[in-house]
């Protein structure tokens, strides 16, 4: 499956990292060039600096050619446009956009080329299995078609991780990190990152229970 991802804050950025960890090919397209700069070195995902909003832009970061679009920007008017765009103009397959301020919830519809209408408290995982059209829910999320598992996990004052390089850590065959959230905000999973009490990581895996991940880190 072919993405484009309009908006590189924490939920775009993680949807990228999952969806790319899942063999997909990523577009993450991003305004702001220092927030561009500091996601370079992303694993598997194509970093765009540019608006969203701008068809050139689309065009440059392969929309006549996605299967998916989905506008995560921090603004309803952006991610409109980034929808309405998407469907009409590039005739994605499909598009979801998501809803900051809920009194906005009702613009979201076919008018404006949303399949997908997702509020801003939606979980990053029920986005995902919303905008794939993925409904095999195991641990987090199956992606059926890609056969990995997406298995969240938080590191505490009481986990054996804590404190410890994610490179000391002996994952179970077939998994990686895709993902470390610290303070809100993702972070490129190298193996001399250390873990702290407060973190999230995202693992994904094509073999490892919720169980076995658990017995890793805890």
């Amino acid at each position: 499956m072919r993405a484009l991802i309009a908006g590189a804050g924490r939920l775009g950025t993680q949807i990228a990292q999952v969806l790319s960890a899942a063999r997909n090919d990523v577009v993450l397209v991003e305004r702001d060039e220092d927030r561009v700069a500091e996601l370079e070195g992303l694993p598997h995902v194509r970093l765009l600096a540019g608006d969203a909003c701008d068809p050139v832009v689309l065009e440059r970061a392969g929309a006549l050619t996605c299967d998916l679009v989905i506008a995560a920007t921090g603004r309803d008017e952006d991610n409109l446009v980034v929808a309405l765009l998407a469907k009409r103009r590039f005739g994605a397959g499909r598009v979801a956009a998501r809803v900051n301020e809920a009194e906005n919830a009702w613009l979201f519809d076919g008018r404006w080329g949303v399949d997908v209408a997702v509020p801003a408290a939606t979980p990053l995982i029920s986005l995902i299995e919303e905008a794939t059209g993925a409904t095999d829910t195991v641990a987090l999320l199956r992606l059926s078609k890609a056969g990995v598992e997406v298995i969240e996990t938080a590191i505490t004052e009481e986990s054996r991780a804590a404190g410890r390089a994610l490179g000391e850590i002996t994952l179970p065959a077939g998994t990686v990190v895709a993902t470390v959230v610290r303070g809100g905000r993702p972070t490129v999973p190298g193996p001399g990152v250390r873990l702290l009490p407060g973190d999230e990581l995202l693992l994904v895996s094509h073999e490892a229970t919720e169980q076995e991940i658990h017995a890793a880190f805890q």
